[in-house]
C-alpha cells in the first residue's frame, strides 16, 4: 500500500503565490513511482473540481480557470508532484487534495488514493 501527503497550504494575499507538494510513499515498504496525479480542490458550498494532471509522461492538463496561472510538475526521483499557483485570487480558496495511481512493485501492482488536503485561503 501507498500513501500520499500534501504540503504547502497556508495563508496568501490576493496575487501572491504558494506551491503544494504531493509525496507519495510506501506504507510498508517502498513504491517505484507516481504513475499519475491529480490536484482536485473544494471550496465551502461548492462541489469538487479537477484543478490540474499529470501523467507518467509528463502530460498536463488544468481547469480553465487556472491556466496560465498554475502549473503542474513531478520529481520522479523525490516521488513528488507539485502544484506551483501564482497569481492566486480569492476564489481560488479551497481545500486542495492530491489523487492519483502510484507503483508499488515490478510485477504491475498499483494503489490509487488521496490525500488528507492542504487549505489554501486567499485573502482580497
Amino acid at each position: 500500500q501507498a500513501q500520499l501527503r500534501e504540503s504547502g497550504g497556508g495563508l496568501v494575499q490576493s496575487g501572491g503565490s504558494l506551491r503544494l507538494s504531493c509525496a507519495a510513499s510506501g506504507t510498508s515498504g517502498s513504491i517505484i513511482g507516481i504513475n499519475t496525479m491529480d490536484w482536485y480542490r473544494q471550496a465551502p458550498g461548492k462541489e469538487r473540481e479537477l484543478v490540474a494532471g499529470i501523467t507518467r509522461d509528463g502530460s498536463t492538463n488544468y481547469l480553465d480557470s487556472v491556466k496560465g496561472r498554475f502549473t503542474i510538475s513531478r520529481d520522479n526521483a523525490e516521488n513528488t508532484v507539485y502544484l506551483q499557483m501564482n497569481s492566486l485570487k480569492p476564489e481560488d480558496t479551497a481545500v486542495y487534495h492530491c489523487n492519483g495511481e502510484v507503483a508499488l512493485d515490478e510485477h504491475g501492482s498499483t494503489w490509487w488514493g488521496s490525500g488528507q488536503g492542504t487549505l489554501v485561503t486567499v485573502s482580497s
